[in-house]
């Protein structure tokens, strides 16, 4: 009877490793001994870039270079123009087994991938592996180690307990100010804007003389608040306020009379057009090129389409109106308390049947972090490098200490744009990441555009609208089964290998009483 008893306690335990296979507080990857040389490997790596050729030209260098120190490893890109469509391809190519071997990619993405068991690696022995790992004794190039990685970004690829996710750039946003404009209706700009700041000034500018004209710019079109994410507009807003939004577990919060008087807010301001969105209006560097916007709320990484002598434009010449332009942090709440949120992309990797094949992938993607292709890529955009090795290099602060040598790599505005996340790291934050945290991004930018919308249409931006917004939000992005009380999404059924586990607990538990009862029943008779 006691080996019987310890056989399905055996069993039982090998149930309960089955049962955690595929939970983000289990899976592992094991490091391979080495790297076999004598092997061919071909990796593909999925990557976005902002139409900008000078980022498409560092990839293409980075590949050719890397293939240069390990040419047994062929790296095939594939660039995209949209992070959604990478997320898209990545969603449809998990169910054929088809995904690519490193994909740049945002952690609310990596959350939705991680539904499919064992799907991306975790880094946590890659990061730390003495000979493979950050700043290895088997790597054939100089990369950063584990401490020269900035905390704030690193971290941000955590999701549960491991390690997802490898920083490869960093951005957040800005405001690019039309500072002429703004001083001829009486202001000054200052250090750190408010909100009240900058609607009051946009309210301002929208008088108009007899013939139609807006008086600050002698134009027909003023659009003085153009704002590029609504999402991140709604969340910085919440997150500045101390207003819920979500949580880790994935707890929907954003349904709060916060949000309700933030959407009055901007009702009120959208309503006579002194306030609009790119989804509504286009993007905003068009309208502050030509002097038909005051504050124009875009990425960082968008910083070389902003101003005068923006390199990129996207309007004809002839329309470009010159000013000085300067960059600012976002509107805040509380100007001794700056919140500002952390984006840009990430490197996630992909799991394979062959793990030699993973080593390969992730040697490349830790490629992507060493100083030639973090500064190389940080001059074609207001990104900043995520470590402080590149930071710190003499390379990197020749380059920011440069600002307004020239308008393409030395660009003032896209440099000014660098060193605003450069100067405020410790004041980002991002959002809790979870299965669903994605859609939960768009609906809190839905929010604000359905909102404005509304406004166009006449209609009144009530209790009651917000009631029923609030209610069509949730089922347009499925997120019916979350609610500010807490109570959590539906994981759905239990997967089987659970349900044996739970009735195999019940069994031993049925056996050991018939035991014990059976021992009860030998001592009676024995006395």
């Amino acid at each position: 009877m006691k080996k019987t008893i310890l056989l399905f306690l055996s069993v039982l335990l090998s149930l309960c490793l089955a049962g955690c296979h595929g939970s983000k507080s289990s899976i592992s990857f094991s490091v391979p001994e080495s790297l076999d040389e004598n092997r061919q490997y071909e990796i593909t790596f999925w990557a976005k870039n902002d139409t900008n050729i000078n980022q498409v030209n560092v990839y293409k260098k980075a590949i050719t270079d890397f293939q240069t120190l390990y040419p047994n490893i062929t790296v095939n890109l594939k660039l995209y123009t949209d992070y959604s469509r990478i997320y898209n391809d990545v969603i449809t190519n998990i169910s054929t087994n088809t995904t690519p071997n490193v994909c740049i990619t945002y952690p609310d993405h990596i959350a939705t991938y991680l539904t499919g068991a064992d799907t991306v690696v975790p880094l946590d022995e890659l990061l730390h592996d003495e000979r493979y790992g950050l700043d290895g004794s088997e790597l054939r190039f100089d990369g950063p180690s584990f401490e020269e990685m900035v905390p704030e970004f690193l971290n941000e690829g955590i999701i549960g307990s491991h390690y997802y996710a490898l920083p490869y750039m960093r951005s957040t946003e800005a405001t690019y100010i039309n500072k002429d404009l703004v001083e001829k209706l009486g202001y000054e700009v200052p250090d750190v804007l408010t909100w009240d700041f900058i609607f009051e000034v946009s309210e301002a500018a929208m008088a108009k003389d007899e013939e139609g004209n807006f008086l600050v710019n002698g134009q027909k079109v003023l659009i003085p608040f153009i704002y590029k994410s609504t999402d991140n507009m709604m969340i910085s807003m919440l997150k500045q306020l101390d207003a819920p939004y979500s949580d880790e577990n994935g707890n929907i919060a954003i349904f709060n009379e916060t949000t309700s008087q933030i959407l009055k807010e901007i009702a009120r301001h959208a309503g006579n057009g002194a306030f609009s969105t790119f989804k509504i209006s286009s993007y905003p560097a068009n309208f502050l090129n030509a002097g038909q916007c005051i504050f124009a709320i875009d990425s960082t990484a968008g910083a070389t389409w902003m101003g005068t002598d923006a390199p990129l434009v996207d309007i004809p010449e002839e329309k470009i109106v010159p000013f000085e332009t300067v960059v600012r942090p976002i509107p805040q709440y509380d100007t001794q308390n700056i919140r500002m949120i952390s984006q840009g992309p990430s490197l996630c990797i992909f799991n394979k049947e062959d793990s030699s094949e993973v080593l390969a992938s992730w040697l490349f993607a830790q490629y992507l972090v060493s100083n030639d292709i973090q500064i190389a890529y940080g001059k074609t955009e207001g990104y900043v490098p995520v470590t402080y090795k590149a930071l710190n290099s003499e390379e990197y602060k020749d380059y920011i200490a440069r600002s307004g040598e020239d308008n393409v790599e030395h660009y003032n505005v896209k440099i000014a744009a660098s060193k605003l996340l450069i100067d405020n790291t410790r004041n980002t934050f991002v959002t809790p990441v979870f299965n669903g945290s994605a859609s939960l991004r768009d609906a809190a930018g839905s929010l604000i555009e359905s909102t404005c919308k509304a406004v166009r249409r006449k209609e009144s931006i009530d209790d009651g609208f917000i009631e029923k917004l609030y209610d069509d939000t949730r089922s347009l992005y499925h997120l019916d089964q979350s609610s500010s009380s807490g109570s959590k999404q539906d994981l759905g059924p239990l997967p089987t290998a659970s349900k044996v586990l739970l009735g195999t607990l019940g069994a031993v538990w049925v056996f050991i009483g018939i035991y014990y009862l059976n021992e009860y029943r030998k001592q009676k008779q024995g006395s």
